[in-house]
């Protein structure tokens, strides 16, 4: 939807073709992060997107037993917006689609599954409805980590093991409840409530594969497990009468290969499905979009895509998503190897994307950032010493240089006069 309004906008006709009759899935993220919060703004969006219902998160805490932890302070980002907006993707998404509406070029379609591809000549140039059939000078396949136009572009991706899944279910909320969205941690079992008004969406990640353990334990011991770790809403865990009421979200984390094919182009989960931590996806798929945008509006009005501006978006972006996919599998495994020994464990992680690499490069302009060959070979390196650092549990602080001085610190070391490998690291 993003990718839409930004192309729209740029005067670049387009059609988003959407699934279902409406945007809500209980599977959709809520966390609208600074970077993405800063996109808004610089589209001209951010006010009226915060008048929206939403709560504003400076801080990310989670209760350990009876003690508060904060998790994560946004408060000290050097950015326009130093929290996490947590807003239901449904109203987010319907927020985009009335902006996007403003533009003659832009068109929504509801109920409009895609079943396959259309391909003429080796190139993708359309899909295919259940009764129509589309064509387009480029089609995005933004559909998710169930991708159908990825599997039916045939390409092929890299899956990496996740030792978890996701619980989720439904409980009412009252007026006297906490206000704000938060994480449990206690004996064992983690909890992280979304406040979504009326109710509580709750979330448990349990071990890959676990979910017919849980279910063979039976309700009972579940609800149990629930007053346990949240004793205010012992008595409504009672609202789970049967097992269809709890779903299960089976966590992947893939990465293609190739993004792209000559007329095609994957973004977001269809290209790169992330884990729950840390709440990223959202924000990941819309640098995506804004990196697609500016790429690739030209050659579209134009019409002239090249299979070489598709290898550009993939390029920008590629970077970014292996390290974050790649802090986010080391953090699940710390968490597994130190604090849990049964079946439950849930997101209260740090929110390294953002926060480590600045959240939104305050003073730079989100819409022109690039690589050089030489700074790809540096990150490769730094990516591949990290890989194996962690595989034999050894510790580092790696620092990238940008707007912060850090001179005083590199006067006090030794400086080598050499190329970045991850032997040297």
């Amino acid at each position: 939807m993003m990718l839409g309004l930004l192309l729209a906008r740029a005067g670049v006709r387009t059609l988003v073709l959407e699934k279902h009759a409406d945007f809500l899935r209980d599977f959709r993220g809520d966390t609208i992060h600074p970077s993405t919060l800063e996109v808004m703004h610089e589209l001209g969006l951010l006010e009226a997107l915060l008048r929206l219902p939403h709560q504003k998160i400076p801080q990310f805490s989670a209760k350990v037993g009876d003690r508060d932890v904060v998790i994560a302070d946004l408060t000290h980002l050097p950015a326009r917006c130093g929290f996490i907006a947590m807003m239901p993707q449904w109203d987010f998404l319907d927020f985009l689609a009335r902006e996007a509406r403003r533009y003659p070029g832009f068109e929504l379609s509801m109920n409009a599954e895609v079943t396959s591809l259309v391909e003429r000549d080796g190139r993708i140039c359309g899909v295919k409805l259940e009764n129509q059939e589309i064509l387009a000078d480029l089609v995005i396949g933004a559909d998710g980590r169930h991708s159908t136009v990825r599997a039916q572009a045939g390409l092929q991706g890299e899956e990496f093991g996740v030792p978890m899944d996701v619980l989720w279910f439904r409980l009412s909320r009252k007026a006297s409840d906490p206000e704000a969205t938060m994480g449990r941690f206690t004996a064992g079992r983690i909890v992280i409530l979304l406040n979504r008004g009326d109710y509580w969406q709750c979330g448990y990640v349990i071990s890959k594969g676990a979910a017919e353990e849980v279910r063979r334990a039976g309700l009972p011991a579940f609800r149990a497990g629930i007053g346990k770790v949240l004793p205010f809403l012992a008595e409504r865990a009672a609202e789970l009468v049967d097992w269809e009421r709890i779903k299960l979200l089976t966590v992947r984390v893939d990465r293609l290969r190739q993004w792209y094919r000559p007329g095609l182009l994957c973004i977001g989960d269809a290209a790169h499905a992330m884990s729950p931590v840390a709440g990223v996806g959202i924000n990941l798929a819309i640098q995506d979009a804004v990196a697609a945008a500016n790429i690739l509006a030209t050659p579209l009005k134009d019409n002239r895509v090249s299979v070489d501006d598709l290898r550009k978006v993939q390029k920008r972006r590629e970077w970014p998503v292996r390290v974050t996919q790649q802090l986010q599998l080391m953090t699940v495994s710390w968490l597994l190897d130190n604090f849990i020994n049964y079946f439950i464990i849930i997101i209260i992680v740090v929110f390294q994307h953002d926060i480590r690499r600045g959240l939104v490069r305050i003073g730079q302009n989100l819409f022109a950032f690039g690589q050089t060959y030489e700074e790809t070979h540096i990150f490769e390196e730094v990516i591949h010493a990290a890989e194996q650092l962690a595989k034999s549990r050894i510790g580092a602080l790696i620092v990238f240089e940008r707007e912060g001085d850090v001179s005083e610190f590199v006067d006090t070391g030794r400086i080598l006069d050499a190329r970045v490998s991850k032997e040297l690291l």
